[in-house]
């Protein structure tokens, strides 16, 4: 079993991720929320904040085999309502929280003969999409993060790569789908007529930690209806 650390996982994608990881691996939670259904035999959870709390204060295992980082923001505003502050709290919850927990555990993930990260982008980073300009500009910085990181850590064989999901049912985006109609009306936005599945998610996850994804490196993987690639 692998050890794997999981950033953000109280909710959503996040927490769908962590429970298909503890099928198969050790997980490490950290989440500033926590849910009963971390409890689980396999995750050891830890309430923190990421942006506030010291990852020091934390017990890793020696050598850590993957690391996950979910936390992210919907933030959508017409660009003259958008405030710096709003850019800097994207940044930081997107950006900034990724580089602390990569930093913090790079020491581990240098251990095993190969290892894993996942950030997670948006399909905004790809698609011009009205009001979304301070989430597409923190996500975006995630794209140029991970293929940085892919160049810089392939010589330790660490793989770095991202997941852009769309509109995904989750807690973050129930503002977005509060109706029967806003439903409806996000699903046929998207070539196959659907919003996404944390589930599905958390499966590509899944597969870009494993051992069968050992030649990818420094990809960012639309996960989105087709809305990032076709056109209809």
């Amino acid at each position: 079993m692998k050890n794997i650390v999981i950033i953000g996982c109280g909710s959503g994608i996040g927490l769908a991720t962590a429970k298909r990881l503890a099928e198969n691996h050790h997980v490490t939670a950290v989440s500033r929320t926590a849910t009963p259904e971390l409890q689980l035999p396999n995750v050891i959870f830890h309430e923190m904040d990421i942006l506030t709390g010291n990852l020091d204060d934390i017990n890793f295992p020696d050598a850590v085999d993957g690391l996950v980082y979910v936390p992210g923001s919907i933030n959508l505003k017409p660009f003259n309502r958008l405030t710096e502050e709003d850019f800097r709290n994207d940044f930081e919850i997107n950006v900034t929280g990724a580089v602390k927990s990569i930093q913090k555990l790079l020491p581990y993930l240098k251990k095993p003969s190969t290892s894993s990260v996942v950030l997670y982008s948006s399909v905004a980073a790809k698609w011009g999409m009205p009001f979304h300009a301070s989430v597409a500009a923190s996500k975006s910085a995630v794209e140029g993060l991970t293929k940085s990181l892919a160049a810089e850590f392939s010589a330790q064989n660490i793989r770095v790569n991202a997941i852009a999901p769309s509109l995904t049912d989750t807690p973050l985006a129930a503002h977005l789908l509060s109706t029967p109609e806003k439903r409806e009306a996000s699903a046929r936005r998207h070539p196959l007529h659907r919003i996404g599945d944390p589930v599905e998610i958390a499966e590509l996850t899944d597969f870009l930690l494993s051992d069968k994804a050992s030649w990818i490196t420094g990809q960012v993987f639309g996960i989105d209806g087709g809305m990032g690639s076709v056109k209809l």
